[in-house]
């Protein structure tokens, strides 16, 4: 599991900068998924605004969750404080990076997001690691 682990970890982290630091357009509709949830969201009468930031937040959090979980089963035994250290780390640079962007946001709830998706891939981790 250890090596699988480190050859999907790198991956993961290129394509989450992928994602964290692309251009975003505020002019074009809310794109795939996300949009159509927030269209759904939109039928049931619930205002574009307070869906969108919610659907965001839980986005934030599942986006760390393989982080969690990749650097936890990617090396030996490093302890849960330090990995959700460096989760908490990783982000802060990514919406610092981002407050520089003039297409992007820098928010602290992607920070307290990214970071409970850190932690929820460490508990992910610990299951994996029990039933292996």
């Amino acid at each position: 599991m250890t090596r699988v682990a480190r050859v999907l970890l790198p991956v993961y982290l290129v394509v989450l900068f992928a994602i964290v630091f692309s251009p975003a357009d505020e002019s074009t509709p809310t794109p795939g998924f996300v949009g159509w949830v927030v269209d759904r969201l939109d039928d049931l009468r619930t205002s574009f605004e307070p869906g969108y930031v919610a659907l965001e937040f839980t986005a934030n959090i599942a986006l760390f969750v393989p982080f969690g979980v990749l650097v936890r089963l990617a090396f030996a035994r490093p302890a849960w404080w330090v990995i959700l250290a460096l989760g908490f780390a990783t982000t802060v640079g990514i919406e610092l990076v981002q407050s520089t962007l003039p297409t992007r946001f820098s928010t602290v709830s992607d920070v307290v997001a990214n970071t409970l998706g850190t932690a929820a891939g460490l508990l992910a981790a610990r299951l994996v690691r029990r039933r292996g």
